[in-house]
């Protein structure tokens, strides 16, 4: 039996964003201390946690010296090399571990895993040059989607494709290997943020209904506005790929509801998803606690949700007439306002995010759409 790492313990995070961030301080507040560990400095993790640790992830002797000093590592960025796992995992527990970091990171390892396990996902192919995607468009038709194998989030390093004239230009920009799916025409997004613990206990946090703008989370709202027995298969599924991918951990199950009603899964997230940022407010256990509550090996928390909730992220396009008017947003009496601290504001980027609450999710996605309106003023968002 593993014996839990307790409150007073220092925790090492591998990567140094907003996610980290939100970890850091669901840690804080139960007593433990944080080391964070990523190629940058002044990070939204760093600025909040007790040690900040600047080094290239295929430094491993740096990344061995990082995890002597903690007593479990957890990550919050996906995309650390599997190397880089294995060389702190010599010193300290790795969770979720090294296997699950290397199944979720590349969108071919992880469709074939999800398929041999029987779980239904997207009709896809292997794609590694312009006429193995000819051949695999005439398998699937189109459209279609092209995808980088490895390294590819937000929409980066994919491309539709509409017919098989786009197929060489698609393929030079994608390029290497690639993952060809077939392009399926959904009723919702949804995702399933859930926990499993080191004895193996699972958590859910409901299902999640999202939208998306450029290929970017927009607006996420909770409980998802689906059937009971459409969210119960959801749930199911979720346990289903925590169970044989054996996390310890919190991890995301983002997926598609068809419009005859069937579940598809689109992508696996190893760690706390955008998606759940809105349990920080409105649910007993945030993910983030969960996360850590795992990794140490803790009793998982209830994730019950208190009330309903829609989140809103906040780009770095709202900064390109100036400074955004956060006193507007803080007129919303039921807004909570999230900044993660990072020093430069570039569209697309995610620089903090808003979370309504309300009585049912309908006004909750009106207020915080309403909220994210007067932070700039009135005007649209960008297109």
């Amino acid at each position: 039996m593993t014996l839990p790492v307790l409150p007073g313990s220092v925790v090492g995070v591998l990567g140094s964003g907003q996610l980290g961030r939100m970890f850091a301080i669901a840690a804080r507040r139960m007593g433990y201390r944080v080391h964070t560990f990523s190629p940058d400095t002044d990070t939204p993790t760093g600025q909040v946690a007790d040690v900040e640790i600047t080094a290239p992830y295929e430094d491993l002797d740096a990344v061995r010296r990082f995890a002597r000093g903690v007593k479990v590592v957890t990550f919050e960025f996906e995309n650390v090399p599997a190397s880089t796992a294995a060389a702190a995992e010599e010193f300290a527990p790795v969770r979720p571990g090294g296997w699950v970091l290397h199944t979720t990171q590349q969108r071919l390892r992880e469709k074939n895993f999800l398929s041999a396990a029987g779980l239904p996902v997207t009709p896809y192919r292997s794609v590694t040059s312009l006429s193995e995607l000819q051949a695999a468009l005439g398998e699937l038709g189109c459209p279609a989607v092209l995808k980088s194998a490895a390294f590819g989030y937000d929409g980066k390093g994919q491309q539709k494709i509409s017919s098989l004239a786009d197929a060489p230009s698609a393929y030079a920009a994608v390029g290497g290997e690639c993952i060809l799916e077939a392009f399926v025409d959904f009723a919702l997004e949804l995702s399933v943020v859930a926990a499993r613990g080191a004895d193996g206990a699972f958590s859910h946090f409901g299902v999640m209904e999202n939208e998306h703008a450029r290929h970017i989370l927009d607006i996420t709202v909770a409980p998802a506005r689906i059937p009971p027995e459409t969210a119960h298969e959801a749930v199911e599924l979720a346990r289903a790929v925590l169970e044989a991918l054996g996390v310890v951990g919190v991890l995301c199950v983002e997926m598609f509801l068809v419009r005859d009603g069937k579940l598809l899964i689109n992508e696996l997230a190893p760690r706390p998803h955008n998606s759940g940022h809105l349990t920080f407010d409105a649910c007993l256990t945030c993910q983030f606690e969960q996360q850590l509550r795992a990794v140490c090996g803790l009793p998982l928390g209830s994730s019950l949700q208190l009330r309903p909730a829609a989140m809103a992220n906040l780009l770095g396009d709202l900064w390109a007439g100036g400074e955004p008017d956060w006193a507007a947003a803080c007129a919303f009496p039921n807004v909570k306002l999230h900044l993660y601290g990072k020093l430069e504001a570039r569209p697309g980027r995610k620089m903090g995010h808003m979370t309504a609450l309300a009585d049912d999710a309908d006004t909750c996605r009106q207020m915080v759409s309403a909220a994210r309106a007067a932070v700039r003023g009135g005007r649209p968002p960008v297109a």
